[in-house]
């Protein structure tokens, strides 16, 4: 039971610290390159669609264990000290979690292309 605890508590900090990233992100201070990573990213991981779906064996849980985690070590890092400050501050005030309506139409667009391509590629 101890590991499931120990994942639990990974999944709890992972989920504050992107809600964290949320807010430095729309922080003026926060240079612009790292606020274009920060909000492609945390818009990623408040989007309810996955851009590989988890149901596809491996690469479905991929992005979830891997790619989304090492973003956010990236942001954690390269985030002024200042704005991470402010940006802990308002998340701890925070009452609902936001959801990335803009993603979520990305990854749908993504798919459709994705899916209107395969088509004409195997229709010729």
């Amino acid at each position: 039971m101890r590991g499931i605890d120990t994942l639990k508590a990974w999944a709890r900090s992972l989920k504050q610290h992107t809600l964290i990233l949320w807010f430095a992100a729309r922080d003026r201070r926060t240079p612009w390159p790292v606020r274009l990573l920060a909000l492609v990213i945390v818009a990623y991981a408040f989007s309810p669609i996955d851009l590989i779906p988890d149901f596809i064996p491996v690469l479905g849980l991929l992005d979830d264990l891997l790619l989304l985690p090492l973003g956010i070590a990236l942001l954690l890092r390269l985030m002024p000290p200042a704005v991470m400050e402010t940006a802990r501050q308002a998340a701890a005030q925070a009452t609902e979690r936001p959801v990335s309506r803009g993603a979520t139409v990305a990854v749908v667009a993504l798919w459709v292309l994705a899916i209107v391509l395969l088509w004409r590629w195997l229709s010729k």
